[in-house]
């Protein structure tokens, strides 16, 4: 009788215990749930997120809207306008042309560009592409950046203002013209239109599906992005983002009129095609056997330059070197932000983890000097899939 009775007790318990099991959620439902709840929280209209561990993609997860207006749920294939994580392509490729003795990064920008490229109050300095690439070039944004005649003084009454009052190679100021005028060298010294390189010398390569000219991928893919209201907790659907740009491409000019393509935010892959490009990063610049730069290169670009940025961090070239992402983490790679999107790319060098995240519209809420979306979506892969 007793046996029996201890039998039942043990049958009641592990059945109990199978039913308890049963039910606890998986990481991934965990991080699922979490997610939909900073999205909530963020008012957030699409998220895609991607984890990678040791050179492999370990998580996944497209939730949420491309379209909003129609409802169209997001999926893994679908791209994205990256914005200025686009600079790091554009690093990429002058790095490049560097390890080929094409390009030195000492060398005189006015050189390179067909016009004096100084500093009115330091005429005697040269702007380097060194400086470019590290925003330190006392170049600023002023008049804007979608041409280059902004820094040109046969061309542009107000090019003076294009300029800070420091030193070129003293201080740090982030900047889009910068990049766009390094995006003007790439084809003058590659020979090959921007957008083309970048696709035959990085893209490709790597197995990645994007590019910088709309027209020359499928628009069923383009993800709607949209600015966010404040006053009334509304969004607005910003078109401009895929503008086709037809008429400029129609008439443009080999060696100046490449700001049309943006080398400095343009880019447009989907979260799982970039984290091809992060572990390349995270590689010392090789993915699969395929290297796109060496590790020496890979190397300068992950180091400082530029050892106090507007925000606190150290910058390198078009990387970005941040203790304030991740709690107790120092994480490499770079932001975005344009027509409502906000996309980050950042990785632990030393623990061979990263992050992908991109939403193409959410509540515009900053915590330590990145989007809250951004530090609250990293800190729920982290635990969830990196946590030991």
């Amino acid at each position: 009788m007793m046996l029996k009775s201890v039998f039942r007790a043990a049958t009641i318990f592990a059945v109990a215990f199978a039913a308890i099991s049963c039910s606890a959620p998986t990481k991934e439902e965990t991080a699922e749930k979490e997610l939909k709840e900073i999205m909530e929280k963020n008012q957030a209209v699409g998220l895609a997120v991607v984890t990678v561990k040791d050179g492999e993609v370990i998580y996944n997860k497209s939730l949420g809207y491309k379209d909003l207006e129609n409802k169209i749920a997001l999926g893994d294939s679908d791209i994205f306008r990256i914005a200025s994580i686009s600079k790091s392509f554009t690093a990429t490729a002058i790095m490049q042309l560097v390890e080929q003795g094409k390009l030195s990064l000492d060398a005189d920008v006015s050189d390179l560009v067909g016009f004096k490229v100084r500093n009115p109050k330091y005429p005697e300095t040269p702007i380097t592409v060194k400086m470019l690439l590290s925003h330190t070039s006392s170049m600023n944004d002023a008049n804007g950046y979608f041409t280059i005649n902004k820094i040109n003084p046969d061309s542009s009454k107000t090019w003076e203002t294009a300029w800070n009052a420091y030193e070129p190679g003293t201080n740090y100021e982030y900047c889009n013209l910068g990049f766009n005028t390094l995006g003007t060298i790439l084809e003058r010294i590659s020979g090959e239109r921007f957008d083309k390189y970048i696709v035959n010398h990085i893209l490709n390569p790597l197995g990645i599906y994007g590019g910088y000219e709309v027209l020359s991928l499928d628009s069923t893919k383009f993800v709607k992005l949209y600015s966010y209201n404040e006053a009334d907790s509304s969004f607005t659907h910003s078109p401009a983002a895929y503008s086709t740009r037809e008429d400029e491409i129609k008439n443009y000019v080999f060696g100046h009129s490449t700001p049309v393509f943006s080398p400095t935010g343009g880019l447009k892959v989907s979260a799982l095609d970039l984290a091809k490009a992060m572990m390349m990063h995270m590689g010392n610049g090789t993915l699969n056997g395929v290297k796109i730069i060496d590790s020496t290169s890979s190397a300068m670009m992950q180091s400082k330059v530029a050892e106090k940025t507007d925000e606190g961090d150290s910058y390198g070239f078009a990387i970005r070197i941040s203790d304030q992402l991740l709690d107790n983490h120092t994480m490499i790679g770079h932001t975005g932000s344009a027509y409502g999107v906000f996309t980050s790319m950042f990785w632990d060098k030393d623990k061979k983890f990263g992050f992908i995240v991109m939403t193409n519209g959410c509540n515009e809420r900053t915590d330590n000097n990145f989007m809250a979306i951004h530090r609250e979506v990293d800190a729920c892969l982290y635990k969830n899939f990196i946590q030991e």
